[in-house]
């Protein structure tokens, strides 16, 4: 038998944004789904990252999701230099390649139950001393 072949982590990125979104919204595999066309199944596929997200799917969720399609790619690091990078560069399609993807620290869990929490506030004054509070937290947990 053949060994699974590992979701990309670009891939993987993009399905766990998808999946924070859909939480924050409140918004079940199956409802996206529903909208999408497809099963509850391929949402989770999706999420995890073993079913890469075409573009004009991508684009249809962003609709659906009320975001932006650049949301999906937002803190994502390029992978390692695969050898091609200086062409895609040089070609003017690619980002710098040179920095290796970056996994988030906090568990996914906590992050989306994080999310859910955070947009369930109404108060934008309090969402933005939260955001600063957090921010101060993780720079001096850094030093």
């Amino acid at each position: 038998m053949a060994p699974r072949k590992q979701p990309n982590p670009i891939d993987v990125h993009v399905g766990s944004r998808l999946k924070l979104r859909r939480t924050m919204l409140g918004m079940t595999q199956e409802k996206l789904g529903d909208q999408l066309g497809v099963t509850f199944q391929q949402v989770q596929k999706y999420e995890k990252g073993a079913n890469r997200i075409g573009a004009s799917r991508l684009q249809e969720i962003s609709q659906i999701l009320d975001v932006p399609v650049a949301f999906f790619f937002e803190d994502a690091r390029q992978p390692a230099d695969d050898g091609l990078a200086g062409v895609a560069r040089a070609s003017g399609f690619a980002e710098d390649a040179g920095s290796a993807f970056a996994v988030p620290r906090a568990p996914a869990n906590e992050a989306h139950e994080l999310a859910r929490a955070f947009s369930r506030i109404d108060d934008a004054r309090i969402r933005r001393r939260i955001i600063d509070l957090v921010e101060t937290l993780a720079d001096a947990h850094r030093h």
